[in-house]
Order: C-alpha cells, then structure tokens, then sequence
C-alpha cells in the first residue's frame, strides 16, 4: 500500500435538524479497498456524500492527497479524481451504453486515450461491449451496475466511492461484479472505498472495514480480523449460533473505540 489519499477526520454532516454523521474519522491508502459497513440509516451513504460534496459537512476535515476538500463544489470534487458511483446506478436510460461511457470522461479532451480507456471497461464487462448500441434503460439491473462502475473508470479515477454495488442484485451477479471489482483493484490499482450492507462479499474484497451504527465509527480493523470476529459474524454474516444474543451484545457496544 502506498501514501494516505483520502484522510477524514472527525467530520459532521447533518440532514435538516438530524446528525447523520458524528464525529467520523478514517483513512484510505492508495491502492487500497476500504468497506464500510452498517445497517439501512447507519450514514454510509451520507458519508460517501459528504465525501463527494453532495453534501457539505458541518465540522471536520477531509483531505484528499493533503489538500482540504469539504465543502467544495461536487464538479471539482471529481476534477479531483474522485468519482462516485451512487446507490440505484443512476445511468442516463435514454442514452447508449457507449453514450453513457462516453459521459463518464466529460472532463477529458484526450480523445486517443478516451477510446483505449472504453476499450479497457469492454475488456472487463463484455455484456457492455455486446450492446453498446442499445439504450441503458432497456439493460437489466446488473447490467447498469456494471454500466455505472465502467462510466466512472472512463474519469480514471484517483478513488473510486462504490455506493451498495449489490443492491438488488442476485447472488450470482454480485459475485460477478465483485471479482471484476477485485481485479481492477490489483490489474488498474483502482483505489476503492466501498459501502455495502452484504458484509461477506465487501470484506472479502476490502483490505480494512470500518462498521458504523447510528453515524459513528463503532469498529475498525484489517477485513480478516473483521470477518473472525464474533459480534461480525453473529450480526452481519449470518452466523447461527446464537445470532440474536450476538444482536443484543452489538448494540450493546457502544465505547469500542
């Protein structure tokens, strides 16, 4: 792993009256893959928001390669190099696939480079480069997912903010998807900070994980000592044994940190 890209710390962000985020702190090396994890309404995706400047936080730092972003202007924020991939994929359903890459590097005049780049997302999802003629509303479910992640490869991102991947996907497609996710990774270095409620798949992929409940950072650590970890196992892997009194002892930890 390399030097720390995106270093956050102690950051607020607030959704009319309600604290969605309290006092969040992590780090992302490049090279890495980093998962959040948490129930529906924990704050990742109001975290990943905040990060691309949806969102403005109300106290905090976040630095990205040493510089201060919070509070800039989402364009500049992927200028950056930082790319969002949101929740629900949010592809322009009218447009081609080859459009919707096309889009994907609205920032890039390098025209030689814009085509090796396209060739490169067909080279890793090949069902997109079998209908790159074909409108993307009309693709399925999973086919859009991976049209969302190769229109955010086309920006060359410095990170890559993966919002719940899996959603709605069959098991059989989110495997897919993740190992192509795992292969950009170690083939591209893509760095990846990932949020995702399949806590198996994400920690299977991720280097580090930090879990978060109700807007805080509750654990953290290396994604094999998350993955061995009984209170992981019993409320987020689906451990059987004794997987309610595994709940109840969660919820219970609240000073972990």
């Amino acid at each position: 792993m390399g030097e720390t890209v995106l270093d956050i710390q102690n950051i607020e962000s607030f959704y009319g009256p309600i604290m969605a985020i309290r006092g969040v702190s992590l780090k992302v090396e490049q090279g890495q893959v980093v998962t959040v994890l948490g129930a529906n309404g924990a704050g990742k995706s109001t975290l990943l928001k905040t990060i691309s400047g949806i969102m403005d936080p109300e106290k905090g730092q976040i630095l990205f390669e040493g510089r201060e972003i919070q509070g800039m202007e989402p364009h500049k924020v992927v200028g950056r190099g930082i790319v969002h991939v949101p929740e629900g994929r949010e592809v322009f359903p009218l447009l081609t696939v080859e459009e919707n890459l096309t889009l994907g590097a609205y920032t890039r005049s390098d025209k030689a480079e814009i085509e090796k780049d396209r060739q490169m997302v067909f080279d890793y999802f090949p069902i997109l480069a079998e209908r790159r003629h074909q409108e993307a509303g009309t693709l399925s479910g999973g086919q859009q997912q991976m049209l969302a992640i190769g229109r955010g490869l086309m920006l060359r991102p410095k990170i890559m903010l993966l919002d719940e991947p899996s959603l709605g996907l069959s098991p059989l497609l989110v495997q897919e998807i993740f190992a192509i996710l795992k292969r950009l990774n170690k083939e591209e270095g893509v760095t990846m900070m990932l949020v995702e409620q399949n806590a198996r798949v994400a920690l299977e992929l991720a280097d580090m994980g930090y879990v978060m409940e109700v807007g805080r950072i509750v654990m953290d650590d290396t994604s094999e000592r998350l993955m061995e970890s009984e209170d992981i196992k019993a409320f987020y892997l689906g451990h059987q044994e004794d997987g309610a009194r595994g709940e109840r002892r969660w919820k219970r930890k609240k000073t972990w940190r």
